[in-house]
């Protein structure tokens, strides 16, 4: 192997025991993989933003400190939002940019941080859908959740078979900056689905260009539909692009005095 990615996602309390145990299990880990595997990286899965996202709170610099880089999540960002129970952005872009500003203000250097972007969005089912495009969803389904957080992960290869069909086409949020769909299912039930598209993900890789970010990836590859059907080549063709299209200038290791 040439190296090892670390995603542990439980909650864990600032200044508990597994706080402190985290940041040293990566600092042993990166120790050995390099020791026993020379030029290999280990690298470390964050959320969107440092700020304690679902019970994470991890000692994030010192995390950082210890690994090669960090992958930073950027999707899933909608658990602070859902209190009001509308739909919305997988990944808005004002609040991706705000967890990168975050990261860099708590002291990570922008070359231990590369974006992760989603291939898949979200499908709400709306229990009220405005004519304006505002899709609520139902409350108070589980004890304890304001919202029914019970939506389908949709890949980008499905999303692209449903706009075929979709009374809406794709639409866009210029607030969110985002693309989105509305599509009624065979139960007669209006769904509203938000996701990352070539558009979407070319402002943001922009953005982590622009602020010397390390690099730009993505969960996950499998997303995409890799048959010889035409629009299915151009489709992924469009989203590979919108990653390798932008390139990210490596400069000399923050941890060391070689140039990478």
């Amino acid at each position: 192997m040439d190296g090892i990615n670390i995603d542990i996602e439980q909650t864990v309390k600032k200044s508990s025991a597994e706080y402190y145990a985290l940041t040293a299990l990566v600092k042993e880990t990166t120790e050995v993989f390099h020791k026993e595997i020379p030029g290999s990286q280990v690298t470390f899965d964050v959320p969107w933003s440092p700020e304690c996202i679902d019970g994470r709170c991890y000692n994030y610099t010192g995390i950082a400190d210890s690994c090669d880089f960090l992958f930073v999540m950027s999707y899933d960002e909608q658990s602070p939002l859902w209190s009001n129970c509308i739909a919305g952005a997988n990944a808005p872009y004002k609040q991706t940019l705000l967890g990168y500003y975050q990261y860099i203000h708590m002291g990570i250097h922008p070359k231990k941080l590369v974006m992760g972007v989603p291939w898949f969005g979200y499908d709400y089912i709306c229990s009220n859908l405005h004519k304006d495009h505002v899709c609520f969803f139902a409350k108070n389904v589980f004890p304890g959740a304001l919202c029914n957080n019970v939506i389908r992960q949709t890949p980008y290869r499905i999303i692209m078979r449903l706009e075929k069909t979709s009374a809406s086409g794709i639409l866009w949020d210029e607030e969110q900056k985002a693309p989105f769909l509305e599509y009624k299912d065979s139960n007669g039930a209006f769904h509203q689905l938000w996701f990352d598209n070539a558009k979407s993900i070319s402002l943001k890789a922009a953005y982590g260009k622009e602020r010397g970010l390390r690099g730009i990836g993505m969960w996950n590859a499998n997303c995409l539909d890799y048959s010889a059907n035409t629009a299915a080549q151009q489709q992924r063709e469009a989203m590979w692009k919108a990653l390798k299209g932008t390139k990210f200038m490596q400069e000399p290791d923050v941890n060391s005095d070689n140039s990478e």
